[in-house]
């Protein structure tokens, strides 16, 4: 089954052609890291795939049930976040646990469980410590990060990230990607990618789909390279 089929996507802005011949597959338990130059429509493509923009020709499907049979629960991390003014009220800890809600608890305590699947997508980009400040008081790159660690929280069966990493040292870039890999290999999760840090993120993921300025059409025009299977090195379980 599938997560997201892309079935020869193209894009254009009026009549200025953005994107073609896009097709790829997201599936349960892939890890796909999605890159190109700057300027190579990686966010319009996510747009288009979540359906905040809608396709010139050719389609996207999003699955509506998981690999269980339930529906479907969509992460999604922007490239930027909406900002937070300073009087913001909400704590870190209060906003990611906002997250848990999502999964029908509207009326219904945080179990143990979902403490510790808060506790663990914060310690993920390394904000636990920072759990009582006032998410106005916090950085733009600490605020991505928690931003992310909201996501984690709902637990989501498809993650759609927008460059996540920006802002974030190589140990933390580290600890996210091994995060995402274990959800992917352990979880059957489905991860869609955005990033520039090919080279580090490639022993963490399956494929890679790279966007390339296609020749004779206008400069702006990306088709896609190729979805290519990655052979990832062997890691031991901690």
């Amino acid at each position: 089954m599938y997560y997201i089929k892309v079935d020869d996507l193209a894009f254009h802005y009026e009549k200025e052609p953005v994107l073609t011949n896009i097709s790829f597959e997201v599936n349960p338990g892939d890890f796909v890291m999605l890159t190109g130059e700057n300027g190579a429509a990686k966010t319009t493509l996510l747009r288009n795939i979540l359906g905040l923009l809608k396709p010139t020709t050719g389609q996207v499907k999003l699955a509506v049930k998981n690999r269980s049979g339930q529906k479907l629960v969509v992460g999604y991390v922007p490239q930027q976040v909406a900002s937070f003014n300073v009087g913001f009220p909400s704590t870190v800890l209060e906003l990611v646990q906002s997250g848990r809600y999502q999964r029908g608890k509207w009326l219904k305590k945080l179990d143990k469980a979902d403490k510790e699947q808060i506790r663990r997508s914060l310690d993920a980009v390394g904000m636990w410590d920072m759990r009582y400040k006032k998410i106005g008081e916090l950085s733009g790159g600490q605020k991505q990060r928690i931003s992310i660690a909201r996501v984690f929280a709902t637990d989501p069966d498809l993650f759609v990230l927008d460059e996540p990493t920006t802002g974030m040292d190589v140990h933390s870039r580290e600890e996210f990607y091994k995060l995402l890999r274990h959800n992917s290999e352990k979880h059957g999760k489905g991860i869609l990618m955005v990033s520039h840090d090919h080279e580090e993120l490639r022993n963490y993921c399956n494929k890679h789909i790279e966007l390339v300025r296609k020749e004779g059409l206008p400069w702006r025009c990306f088709s896609m390279d190729s979805c290519k299977e990655l052979s990832k090195p062997h890691f031991s379980s901690h």
